[in-house]
Parts: structure tokens; C-alpha cells; sequence
């Protein structure tokens, strides 16, 4: 099946670029892109993508709030693609609210061709793109920052969860792969997937992304803890 992507960036040097290296793979059918959130959104919904790239930082329309109506859009609107940021910066408040609208994970702009095509595999089979070190910064700088919202209604959807699965939520948002968490707990990776379905579910969380930042909030994981 081939993944459908726009390119969404101010930068036409960028936007050719990225274009370019997604074309060439025979997986990958890249129809279109825009210079501004405001165009992006438009060929979005013109254009139906499965995997929305998206700048954080362009005029008109920046990427958090095109990203917002992306995911979160009117009624009538039914499409809604994978969004996946780009930004030049490993932390960044906008990445991290961006992720809160749902996005799924985010790249830098540096980052090898290799890491771009894989990143827009992962984030089309409906997979967070998250690395694990970048992704312990990101949330552990923002929430060292700015306070965790009532973490009150945040413990009681933690109470609907299992041990084990509070467990997995723990080291999902301390930035373990499946792989790792089924190391550290001594679980089939199957068995791991499993379980993570069960957290979104029952926390109504659209991904991996969500599950970190809801581990955060809600007072599950720390700042700076290990």
C-alpha cells in the first residue's frame, strides 16, 4: 500500500528536498506541498494524505495551530492524517504542544534521509515517532517549566488501570521501546503491544505520544526521575 504525504514547510529548499528523497521510494507518493499552515490545511483536506510533514515555525498559519485543525477538525470533516512535526530544535514548546493536539511524534530537520523515510513509515502504520532520549528532554524540560494540569481527574483515569498496566505506562514515558519494556518485565513483546493498546484505550489516548505526556501530567512520572 502506498503512503500518501504533503509537505507542509516555508522553506522551498526544504519542501523540494524532502520531496525528492519521499518520491523515490516506491512506497511513498508525495502529492503536494505549502509554504504556510493556513495552504497546508487547505490541501490537506483537498488532497487527503495519510502523513501530514509539518513545520513548526511559518507564516500566515504556524504548524501548531494548523496541526490543531488538522486533528481536531469541524464537523463534517472526517479526514484525519498523521501529523509529523518538523522543527530544528530537540526541545521545543511548540513540538510539545503540538503533541498534546495529538500529533504523532516529531523529526528534526537535520536528521539523516534514512531516519526521514522510516520516520514516515513508523508514523503511517500508526506508530509515535519518538526517540527515546529526545523524548525524555522534551517532556521532562517542558514539565520542569510549567505546571501539570489537575492531576486530580488524571488519578482517576490512572485507577482504571491494571498494575502491569500502570507499569507500562511508567516506562513507556520513561522512553523504553516495546522491546526494552518487555526486557524489564519479562514479557513477550506481543504481550507488550497488547498491553499499551489496553492504557490508550482505557485512557482514551490517541498514541504513544499522548501516553507520554498523560504520564507526565498526571504525576505518574517525575521530572528527572531515573
Amino acid at each position: 500500500m502506498t503512503t500518501r504525504v504533503i509537505i507542509v514547510d516555508d522553506q522551498a529548499m526544504v519542501r523540494a528536498g524532502f520531496a525528492a528523497l519521499l518520491a523515490a521510494q516506491s512506497d511513498i507518493d508525495v502529492v503536494g506541498d505549502a509554504p504556510d499552515g493556513a495552504q497546508g490545511l487547505e490541501l490537506s483536506r483537498r488532497t487527503h494524505p495519510d502523513v501530514v510533514l509539518m513545520d513548526v515555525r511559518m507564516p500566515e498559519m504556524d504548524g501548531l495551530e494548523a496541526a490543531r485543525q488538522l486533528l481536531d477538525p469541524p464537523v463534517g470533516v472526517t479526514h484525519r492524517p498523521k501529523v509529523l512535526m518538523l522543527t530544528t530544535f530537540d526541545v521545543d514548546d511548540y513540538v510539545y504542544e503540538a503533541l498534546r493536539a495529538g500529533a504523532s511524534g516529531f523529526l528534526l530537520k537535520d536528521a539523516p534521509p534514512a531516519d526521514l523515510i522510516s520516520a514516515v513509515r513508523v508514523v503511517a502504520a500508526g506508530e509515535a515517532l519518538l526517540a527515546p532520549s529526545v523524548t525524555r528532554r522534551l517532556i521532562a524540560d517542558f514539565a520542569r517549566r510549567r505546571p501539570a494540569p489537575r492531576k486530580d481527574r488524571a488519578a482517576l483515569r490512572l485507577n482504571g488501570l491494571t498494575p502491569r498496566e500502570t507499569e507500562v505506562l511508567e516506562l513507556i514515558a520513561r522512553g523504553l521501546s516495546n522491546q526494552e519494556i518487555a526486557d524489564t518485565l519479562v514479557l513477550a513483546e506481543q504481550t507488550v503491544k497488547t498491553h499499551i493498546g489496553r492504557v490508550l484505550a482505557k485512557l482514551e489516548l490517541r498514541d504513544r505520544a499522548q501516553a507520554v505526556i498523560f504520564a507526565y501530567e498526571s504525576g505518574l512520572v517525575t521530572p528527572g526521575e531515573r
